[in-house]
């Protein structure tokens, strides 16, 4: 695990300026550091040694120096991919799975990227063909950027923080993602916040040859339900899947340990990867708490559980911290949890395993049960339903509003994600600059255009692979971890997994009563019933309470009167919001949060940098 970073553009400084970007993500790589610097190109990276420690190094170059490789991630079919390629003729001088990139490579080309299995972003460069390709795994675990600027010159890194090392960068801010934002609670979609940098996005390679830059997907996730196998069947097939990505996430030359929440997902984790240790954070607030379950649960296994409870001092102290290393402005209150759970966690260990990606394979959301409730409203004609939807969207936020409105609208036209915090309307009298040119279903559509024809829960399913999970838990599981120096690895969301998930019918999936259906199934194989069939909760974090406390909703008031919020939005108006959730006449918090993270990240990048 390391992070990378480089540039393509001839400088008498490239050195000294490629040494600056790495040292902006020391972080990510404190065991060691390398460059490659020749012509036009350098390519940095910093590393946090997990695999073969002492022959991993980086850059690394195949046989006849022609390739040169910078790699952020681990491949867990390595071993298979090296016999394969020493077969055909390769030679291999570590038994890093860096090497077979260089090899893979040189035998298959890009057509190597569908052979992998794992977390990956990787830059390699052809000292012959005066060719870069960089490239992003086919979930987006690992994030990377790039930036092409007027003079030419192509960066790209792990981290946009690494850009500000680089003279050529011009940092300016990107006002029309902060709409999209405002609905979606995270950046969504290849634009970023700062002006010409953008994500590459999952399972895509970029390749730069003559100034020319040239994106394109290499594959796509396709959910393709299979009715032929039963429920039990389904459960066995995902016991004996899942302890099969768990062996191979554990591939290590160093300790793994587990995060352990209350939840299925990361007990189950736990319990099939048989860690010597978990990682729990809580709160001294009961209602937040999981630390209590943690440590029963980890005795039941019998592992040791390493339990922290959060401060409300030290949570609020770290929010410009948090938001500055997770580079674009995330409002998901879990972030900061997140935070000091991989800061426990490496005190202790440098890899840990963790349960993302298991919602959007087997159907966990309690937002998917919704096309089974009160599902004949859905049969009524679409323009009763519009008409009554558009005459509750101006009543009073009371019980039963938001079901009229949402129904009232077509799923395509309703559903962005798992949070839609603001809509149109609310935006419209929160921001200076309201202008509309890109609604959240700009964004959002394509993905139901792809799963026409599909029911619902698939067609939901899919825009959060693409989108929430991206953007909003990938996004703060990387960089949480990175700016704790750890490694976070994720066996739900493998390739195997994924292959075996997309045929599950929905029906195994969820229905009124329950999701993961068949997931939770295949964990009481491991762990109790209890706790399998345990009501998701998602990560419990008590800034709703927090903002009734007149010592809180000062800190928000005090961000609401500097000149950047003056700025942005019409600060009388987030004070009313603000006064009618401290009052308890309306529950604000999390588009109140949303704007306050977006006035801490903006004073980190653009106010204090």
């Amino acid at each position: 695990m390391c992070g990378i970073v480089g540039f393509v553009g001839a400088r008498d400084d490239a050195r000294e300026v490629l040494q600056a970007m790495m040292d902006l993500i020391a972080h990510r790589g404190p065991d060691g550091q390398g460059q490659f610097l020749e012509g036009p190109v350098a390519l940095g990276q910093r590393r946090l040694s997990i695999i073969d420690l002492e022959g991993g190094r980086q850059p690394m170059y195949n046989e006849d120096e022609n390739l040169v490789v910078v790699f952020n991630g681990e491949i867990y079919n390595f071993q298979s991919l090296a016999e394969e390629l020493r077969a055909a003729g390769h030679t291999f001088a570590t038994r890093s799975d860096t090497e077979v990139l260089l090899h893979g490579y040189e035998q298959w080309g890009k057509g190597m990227l569908d052979r992998l299995r794992g977390m990956f972003t990787f830059a390699i460069w052809d000292r012959r063909e005066n060719t870069l390709l960089l490239a992003r795994d086919h979930f987006g675990i690992k994030p990377l950027y790039y930036y092409q600027n007027e003079e030419g010159e192509l960066l790209f890194g792990s981290e946009i923080k690494s850009f500000l090392g680089h003279p050529g960068f011009h940092k300016e801010l990107n006002e029309d993602q902060l709409s999209l934002y405002l609905s979606y609670q995270f950046s969504p979609g290849e634009n970023t916040f700062f002006k010409g940098v953008k994500k590459l996005m999952p399972a895509h390679w970029l390749e730069w040859k003559d100034g020319q830059a040239t994106v394109q997907r290499y594959w796509r996730p396709e959910f393709k339900p299979d009715d032929a196998p039963s429920l039990q069947e389904w459960e066995k097939a995902i016991s004996d899947t899942m302890q099969e990505s768990v062996t191979a996430h554990k591939i290590a030359d160093v300790e793994v340990g587990s995060f352990l929440s209350s939840g299925v997902d990361s007990s189950y984790m736990a319990a099939l990867a048989k860690v010597d240790k978990t990682f729990t954070v809580g709160f001294a607030n009961k209602q937040y708490d999981e630390t209590d379950y943690a440590t029963e649960f980890s005795k039941h296994i019998g592992v040791k559980n390493y339990a922290y409870r959060i401060t409300p001092e030290e949570y609020w102290a770290n929010l410009g911290r948090i938001q500055y290393h997770m580079d674009e402005p995330l409002a998901d209150a879990a972030s900061v949890a997140l935070y000091f759970v991989n800061r426990e966690a490496a005190k202790q260990v440098k890899v840990c395993l963790s349960g993302e990606g298991a919602d959007e394979f087997f159907g966990g959301y309690n937002i998917y049960k919704e096309p089974f409730t009160v599902s004949w409203y859905d049969h009524l004609p679409l323009w009763l339903r519009r008409s009554v939807g558009a005459v509750a969207n101006l009543l009073p936020p009371v019980p039963g509003i938001n079901f009229l409105v949402r129904r009232g609208r077509p799923l395509e036209e309703r559903y962005i994600g798992n949070t839609n915090l603001m809509g149109e309307r609310r935006k419209r009298k929160l921001m200076k600059h309201y202008t509309g040119n890109c609604k959240p279903t700009d964004i959002s559509r394509p993905f139901f255009e792809m799963t026409k024809g599909q029911d619902p829960v698939t067609r939901m399913e899919y825009c959060d692979l693409n989108l929430w999970m991206v953007g909003d838990i990938l996004l703060k599981a990387d960089k949480m971890s990175m700016a704790n120096s750890l490694e976070l690895r994720v066996p739900f969301l493998d390739r195997k997994v994924f292959e075996l998930a997309c045929r599950i019918p929905t029906k195994c999936k969820v229905n009124a009563q329950q999701t993961k259906i068949a997931m939770r199934g295949a964990a009481e194989m491991t762990i109790p019933a209890k706790t399998a069939d345990k009501k998701k909760l998602g990560f419990p974090v008590p800034v709703r309470a927090w903002l009734r406390e007149e010592k809180y909703a000062a800190i928000l008031r005090d961000a609401f009167a500097t000149p950047a919020a003056e700025k942005f939005f019409n600060t009388k108006e987030l004070n009313r919001m603000l006064d009618q959730h401290v009052s308890g006449k309306r529950d604000n918090w999390r588009q109140l949060w949303c704007v306050f993270i977006f006035l801490v990240w903006y004073d980190e990048y653009f106010v204090k940098r």
